[in-house]
């Protein structure tokens, strides 16, 4: 189980968007074969990938069947179901090991397992009734943040209670059994710490990465983030600190508040590749998708290097309202990279694609990066 995996093996991917894709451009330019699996077919994984597999998660034959024919699972988002990943581990290491999965697909168990390791986090209270709730904003106080304990990203599963909220409606709209009220935090800005580990338990960390949300949806990253020493080294620290005591193999993001007051806050886990940590791909040495395959494969970790500042902006379905983005007028900014994922439909809050801008200062990257977006959309006419 712990022998390095070389070139020309094939790895499997539970899953098959766009953190797929990009794994599979990854490994496919280090030799090795993919194949993902997934209730989608032409899928952004799967038009890279050798084999695309469609097929429910939850078809146990199908995943065992899937796992017999690669020589290592990893997955590309945490939601996989726990029987999944145990029907995949009877065939092939699954790395991260589902165990990881189990404790990060919760928000109540993360934040406990965050708890017991001295990890400091949001202020939360478990809730499972209306009753629970108003217990909780008794004690949290509002405003406050409700989420679903289960399935939630990128804003789904959650809402917002400010004082006046009808508590028993807010409840009743998340339709759980289990959600979590989090306190909400006056924040300096929200960082994420992107790190990975590789089976021999050496770890590989990016610098700090600033990043700004809009509707819930990560908009803008930099790296590297204007912070004092203290405050980088100490979410280093932090991320370090998870990836050792979760036992990962693999890639994990950390998400940080930094409070008003100087405090970090872990917000949430990803046991993967993230949104925030696209810009790697232009920026560093090594990108996440790399060191995902070379953790997963046993190989030595890559340097995490950064090699010039840079900002990543998000393309979401949005920009297609009124017709394809005007990629020419992007692509005229030579310090500009496009990346597309491939999805055939545009939905508003859907991620499409994303900018990286490299430049002098990360400063100067967010105006870039943010300029090429602007220029995307624009009249009919003028579109090349």
């Amino acid at each position: 189980m712990n022998q390095v995996i070389l070139p020309g093996a094939t790895l499997g991917v539970l899953g098959s968007g766009q953190l797929g894709r990009m794994f599979a451009v990854a490994a496919r330019r280090m030799g090795y074969r993919v194949h993902v699996l997934s209730p989608d077919d032409d899928t952004p994984a799967g038009q890279i990938a050798d084999v695309e597999i469609n097929a429910s998660y939850d078809d146990l034959d199908a995943v065992a069947k899937f796992a017999r024919g690669v020589s290592v699972v990893t997955f590309e988002f945490e939601n996989v179901p726990s029987a999944t990943t145990e029907a995949a581990e009877r065939f092939a290491p699954v790395r991260p090991r589902g165990a990881v999965l189990h404790a990060t697909q919760n928000r109540l168990r993360e934040k406990r397992f965050l708890q017991t390791i001295g990890v400091p986090t949001t202020p939360f209270a478990a809730v499972r009734s209306v009753a629970d709730l108003a217990q909780a904003v008794e004690a949290l106080r509002l405003p406050a943040v409700l989420k679903t304990a289960d399935w939630g990203y990128d804003g789904k599963g959650q809402r917002m209670l400010r004082p006046g909220d009808e508590l028993a409606t807010a409840w009743n709209s998340l339709a759980t059994t289990e959600a979590i009220l989090e306190a909400f935090v006056d924040y300096e800005c929200e960082l994420s710490v992107v790190g990975a580990r590789g089976l021999n338990g050496d770890v590989a960390l990016y610098g700090p990465i600033h990043n700004e949300h809009r509707n819930h949806i990560l908009d803008v990253s930099h790296c590297p983030a204007a912070l004092p020493d203290g405050v980088a080294t100490s979410a280093l620290e932090i991320g370090r600190a998870v990836l050792e005591a979760l036992d990962v193999v693999g890639v994990l993001c950390v998400e940080m508040f930094l409070a008003r007051d100087g405090r970090l806050l872990v917000n949430e886990l990803a046991p993967r590749p993230h949104n925030s940590g696209h810009l790697t791909i232009d920026a560093h040495v090594s990108c996440q998708f790399e060191q995902q395959v070379r953790a997963v494969c046993g190989l030595p970790l890559g340097s995490a290097r950064q090699l010039t500042p840079a900002a990543m902006v998000n393309l979401l379905g949005d920009l297609w309202r009124n017709g394809d983005p005007a990629w020419a007028r992007a692509c005229a900014a030579p310090e500009v990279k496009l990346h597309l994922y491939g999805k055939q439909q545009a939905r508003p809050g859907r991620k499409m694609g994303h900018l990286t801008a490299l430049a002098p200062t990360a400063e100067l990257a967010v105006e870039l990066a943010h300029g090429a977006r602007r220029a995307l959309v624009c009249s009919a006419d003028s579109r090349g």
